[in-house]
């Protein structure tokens, strides 16, 4: 077996205190096109872009337009997103809740402390 090298050892230390941090009794874990689905969210949100349930739909890679609704309403009734008007009653944005930024802030403190760990 390769010897695991100091950076290596720093990712899987922050991957196992992810994991301890998704046992935890926060929001109800997220299927895997969820996961990707929340990452592109979280990065438009990052990015301060709009993202459209349309622009969502857009990204053919994702899935069907149906399978993608059926997704999103799995994730607003999680509690990870919700939609927001737009000028366009026709077209709703997609953001984060504040449970998932609460997350997405226990997932960062996990980062530090395993870089803290390292040092």
């Amino acid at each position: 077996m390769g010897k695991s090298t100091k950076f290596a050892d720093l990712y899987l230390r922050f991957i196992q205190l992810a994991e301890a941090l998704r046992s935890l009794p926060t929001l109800p874990p997220l299927e895997p096109l969820e996961e990707r689905i929340l990452m592109i969210v979280a990065n438009a949100h990052h990015a301060q872009e709009r993202l459209s349930v349309k622009d969502l739909m857009g990204m053919s890679e994702l899935g069907s337009p149906a399978m993608l609704h059926g997704r999103l309403k799995s994730m607003r009734e999680k509690g990870w997103i919700f939609l927001a008007d737009t000028e366009d009653a026709r077209r709703k944005q997609l953001e984060l809740t504040p449970a998932a930024m609460i997350y997405f802030d226990k997932v960062a403190r996990c980062m530090l402390k395993a870089v803290k760990e390292q040092s």
